[in-house]
């Protein structure tokens, strides 16, 4: 078995993969931690009103609905990546690169839906399919659907390391599943995953998430049983990792590791390049599975994934929506046959298996939708346009910083681009008193550092990460470069 983590070739002239270079981690740490250091700097307080006063003025029926929302919606807002300051914008259409409010506002769409659609927001193609399962069939029959089976065959013939692919409603149903059937599969308990990372809101893995060394503190309403077999480690740090791993031989086991193969938070604590063949070594040293978390990496990567660009075997991958290009109840499972076969279903078997249900996944128009997604980003080399795209922001906006004197930090992993302003998400347990002392400051500079790319015509995922997608143009790119400068003269 090949370990190496040096990129697959690809088959062709074209590159198969989105990232073109790997960051130097020693000098990207020592960056961010100088960001964490210095002192909190955000849009001056003589401009914060002229930025707030945009959302005043150009945002009514945003705000109405707002507030209507939070008379019936727990806080307002249904899902977390709608929360913006001072208040969630209403969304009424979306095409390629761009999102247009329900005041006629139009945005350079940086969310991309939390990264999944990487051809662009509401991709016509895909679109006509998915209308065309709708008027002949409908979106869900409770029966076999023939899309089920070729989703399956066109995921297998991409990603390196599966043989069979199990469909489920979301990349949090899907994490579940991998947990319940690596535990099932390996009649262990244990699972361990890297502080900072977040693997869905299901009991077992809310633990340790965004900020690293936090254990049960996002836990309120999950009995202490539900984590009681769930550890955390620091990213990049393999000999934490091995000594857990022994620990947990003398307790029973370890039944699964569970990584963001970028590193935690889509690579917001990116990993060094040849973690993820390290923590396989171990994982089958001490007999544990390795479970890859592609929600995000899946596709936008590559075709392989973030498992072919490291050219490194996971034994399970699970995936979220990027399987049907944002389309709804889409997540799901993927490996080897001899594991998979665990998730077997049917009413009393009679063998072992790991209970799985879920009467909405593998809809027809979840599976149409990622059938046809799955082949236009193959057919287009999508991954690679969209990590030109990133390439090109990331070298603009350090470019941008560089001439302010900003002590942020940019930089990209193919189309996921990180821009660090406040280093919210990069402290941890490590220095609680910072932590406490500094987090609510960091926090509001996120927001506000969010409201002024808003308020300029930018989204972005809360200020700090950016997806780009193959309807990112240069054009596009430049546009959201100008805008970006005069959000950065503000500071």
């Amino acid at each position: 078995m090949n370990m190496t983590h040096r990129p697959t070739e690809p088959t062709s002239s074209e590159p198969a993969y989105a990232i073109s270079q790997w960051p130097d981690n020693g000098d990207l740490m020592d960056r961010l931690n100088a960001l964490i250091k210095h002192p909190i700097r955000g849009i001056r307080k003589d401009a914060m009103p002229g930025v707030l006063d945009y959302f005043e003025q150009k945002c009514p029926t945003s705000k109405a609905w707002a507030r209507r929302a939070a008379e019936v919606i727990p806080g307002g807002v249904q899902h977390n990546l709608a929360f913006n300051y001072p208040f969630p914008l209403a969304m009424t259409k979306v095409d390629g690169a761009h999102m247009w409010d329900a005041d006629g506002n139009r945005y350079i769409d940086f969310l991309q839906a939390g990264g999944p659609t990487l051809l662009g927001s509401n991709y016509l193609p895909v679109r006509q399919k998915a209308h065309e399962i709708i008027d002949e069939c409908g979106p869900a029959t409770g029966m076999l659907h023939e899309y089920e089976f070729k989703l399956a065959e066109l995921i297998r013939h991409h990603m390196p390391n599966i043989e069979m692919f199990r469909m489920l409603g979301s990349g949090t149903e899907a994490v579940m599943g991998a947990i319940r059937l690596a535990r099932a599969h390996t009649g262990r308990k244990w699972v361990i995953k890297v502080g900072g990372g977040y693997h869905g809101w299901s009991d077992q893995v809310v633990y340790g998430l965004r900020v690293p060394g936090t254990g049960r503190r996002e836990a309120a309403g999950i009995p202490r049983g539900s984590t009681g077999k769930t550890q955390e480690v620091f990213p990049n740090e393999l000999g934490t990792l091995r000594r857990k791993l022994m620990l947990n031989r003398i307790r029973g086991g370890t039944a699964a590791v569970i990584v963001e193969p970028l590193g935690p938070e889509s690579g917001t604590r990116p990993v060094t390049p040849e973690y993820n063949a390290e923590v396989r070594k171990l994982c089958d040293e001490f007999g544990a599975l390795l479970i890859f978390d592609e929600v995000v990496t899946g596709f936008r990567v590559g075709m392989g994934g973030a498992q072919g660009y490291f050219n490194v075997r996971p034994d399970l991958t699970v995936f979220g929506k990027c399987i049907t290009g944002g389309y709804l109840m889409a997540g799901g499972i993927g490996g080897p046959k001899s594991i998979m076969m665990t998730l077997v279903g049917g009413i009393g078997s009679g063998t072992k298996r790991a209970f799985v249900g879920g009467t909405l996944s593998a809809n027809p128009l979840s599976c149409v939708a990622g059938f046809y997604a799955i082949e236009e980003m193959a057919r287009t080399n999508a991954a690679v346009i969209a990590g030109r795209a990133g390439d090109r922001l990331a070298k603009g906006l350090k470019e941008i910083m560089d001439r302010y004197g900003l002590p942020y930090v940019v930089y990209n992993l193919g189309s996921i681009v990180h821009l660090q302003t406040s280093a919210l998400l990069l402290m941890s347990m490590r220095n609680p008193i910072k932590l406490l002392r500094e987090v609510h400051a960091r926090r509001q500079l996120m927001e506000e550092m969010g409201a002024a790319y808003l308020a300029h015509g930018i989204l972005t995922v809360g200020g700090s990460r950016i997806y780009t997608s193959m309807a990112d143009t240069d054009d596009v790119i430049d546009d959201a470069l100008d805008r970006f400068e005069s959000v950065f003269k503000l500071v």
